[in-house]
């Protein structure tokens, strides 16, 4: 069952940092969500970044083609309903992407250890498309940093030594279209899961369609953001390193709205060599297996693609069941 409602904590940056920290906590230990005003992320560049996804998807799929990903750069293109969950199931997500990861040149010292670092694919169109995205990358970057910082203070963990572990992260984007589907529509945008990452950017579209599980067994709730607020999740790793105090929340798109649908969200992902293990004491009942970053960030791309199965590693790839 799925309802409408607006339960997620909302919070403004502007604020002072001491009740900002203890928002954010709250939120972070209730539904793993948060909708953040006074992020410094102008509207106009979200705006920006909506003109360059609609001008992207709307080319020819011929020429899209022509920069597709491939098994071995998980970067550029991805056709409408290429991918399946990573459970085995054929029936595929209803989305077409465009891969981008941290721009690493060919040449970075870091390649030699972790061949998942590279240069992203830029399309000559639309002409604007590498800046406009860059100079967004930036303010995410600096917006998702600011908000780890809070995150260490809330664990009472170093500071600098963990933000130390996003230096040169695997952190990537994904640029999302939905397209209008027939009704009754029973499929998913994108299937139910939780996020492989720490900490998950967006800006929702205006025609709705994000929802989120907040406990198990509950009934499902819409993201309701108000225009140019952004909504931050964690992802399985910082649930981790909190020893299971933050919630890594499951969430789905369902676009029913019978209009396209756009998103651009950002992925912060740390250093290829961080093991995440938790820093601090653990909730009663939560335990998991350290996850080395590089290893399950390569599985996660592995088994996106057609066919591939899991390995029988313990790895949790976050594809979960309705």
């Amino acid at each position: 069952m799925m309802k409408s409602a607006p339960s997620i904590n909302l919070i403004n940056l502007d604020d002072h940092d001491e009740p900002v920290t203890q928002a954010l906590e709250l939120a972070l230990t209730e539904t793993g969500f948060v909708m953040i005003q006074g992020h410094g992320i102008s509207e106009t560049l979200i705006a920006k970044m909506r003109s360059v996804l609609e001008r992207y998807f709307a080319r020819p799929l011929e020429a899209k083609m022509q920069e597709c990903i491939t098994p071995d750069n998980y970067r550029g293109y991805i056709p409408l309903g290429f991918f399946s969950p990573n459970t085995g199931s054929n029936i595929p997500d209803q989305y077409e992407g465009y891969k981008l990861h941290k721009e690493t040149s060919l040449d970075n010292p870091i390649r030699q250890q972790c061949d998942l670092y590279g240069p992203n694919k830029w399309p000559a169109e639309p002409a604007d498309m590498s800046e406009v995205i860059t100079e967004f990358w930036r303010a995410c970057d600096a917006t998702g940093r600011y908000l780890l910082r809070l995150i260490s203070r809330i664990m009472g963990v170093n500071e600098t030594a963990f933000l130390s572990l996003f230096d040169d992260p695997l952190t990537n984007m994904t640029l999302l279209h939905y397209p209008p589907q027939p009704k009754p529509y029973t499929g998913f945008g994108i299937h139910p899961h939780k996020d492989t990452d720490a900490l998950t950017i967006l800006f929702p579209d205006p025609v709705g369609g994000l929802w989120l599980q907040p406990r198990a067994n509950e009934d499902w709730i819409e993201v309701i953001a108000p225009p140019n607020t952004m909504v931050v999740n964690i992802g399985d790793l910082l649930e981790l390193w909190s020893g299971g105090y933050f919630v890594s929340t499951p969430h789905k798109v369902v676009n029913a709205s019978g209009k396209q649908r756009y998103s651009f969200p950002f992925f912060m992902v740390p250093r290829h060599d961080v093991v995440v293990e938790p820093l601090i004491k653990c909730q009663q009942g939560f335990s998991r297996q350290p996850v080395p970053v590089g290893t399950v960030s390569r599985e996660v791309w592995r088994t996106n693609w057609q066919q591939a199965s899991p390995s029988d590693s313990e790895f949790d790839l976050g594809t979960l069941s309705d």
